[in-house]
């Protein structure tokens, strides 16, 4: 937890706020050994960050008075469309995406998605929202992405992905296609990546005939994980 992340209803006032959550209370304990007068990292949720001086300290509350100063880092430019992955690697992953930066993601349905994956815990917002927090959290930073699902590929690509492309330049991560990963990229981008088993041959077909560009990153086969954050960290 290298950012303390305050949500609306812990402020006290504009200049003050408790955390009662006793996942970051431990944290704040056992890792930072925090003590009254330590000044931390805190920042608003969807706002601003800055400073919190710790002014006390209990197994049930921790109070803080806040000055907030700064913008959070700036997002990167992509609005991600992810097949859904299996749901313990869809936790890791959207923690991930968080710490990096992307604000926009599309969990969508793709042929050799198990339909059972619809029906995960861990698609309740409860519990995206609570990967992406410490995602955030890791990262320092403030801004929560924003999260659509979309259940049937069809549907999706051809009535709301054309829409979605305009104005973006759309690049297709999959094994085998012609052109190598591009680097450091500032154009606005809508980048999907498949499931484990990658897209069937009909999948980026679609995706090809709307204009998306096809891009690899080599002859290894990675785990959706490794391949959102290798893809990321290079194209941008």
């Amino acid at each position: 937890m290298n950012l303390i992340l305050l949500q609306p209803d812990e402020w006290l006032d504009d200049t003050h706020a408790v955390i009662r959550d006793p996942r970051r209370l431990s944290h704040l304990r056992d890792v930072h050994g925090a003590s009254p007068g330590d000044v931390l990292t805190v920042g608003a949720l969807d706002g601003l960050m800055g400073r919190g001086e710790l002014l006390s300290l209990s197994d049930t509350e921790a109070k803080f008075r806040i000055v907030l100063d700064r913008e959070p880092p700036t997002p990167l430019p992509v609005h991600l469309l992810l097949a859904l992955p299996r749901p313990r690697m869809l936790a890791r992953t959207l923690e991930h995406v968080a710490a990096l930066g992307v604000k926009r993601v599309t969990l969508m349905h793709t042929r050799r998605v198990e339909k059972s994956y619809w029906q995960s815990p861990e698609l309740k917002p409860d519990k995206i929202r609570q990967h992406l927090l410490l995602g955030l959290e890791q990262a320092r930073d403030t801004r929560l992405p924003e999260i659509t699902l979309e259940t049937r590929f069809k549907p999706f690509v051809e009535d709301r992905l054309p829409a979605l492309l305009e104005g973006q330049r759309g690049l297709l991560a999959h094994p085998g296609l012609s052109q190598e990963c591009p680097r450091g990229i500032s154009d606005p981008t809508l980048l999907a990546i498949g499931p484990e088993g990658g897209f069937v041959d009909y999948e980026v077909e679609k995706f090809l005939e709307l204009g998306f560009e096809g891009i690899h990153l080599g002859e290894r086969i990675l785990r959706v994980e490794t391949a959102v954050t290798a893809l990321l960290s290079r194209l941008f």
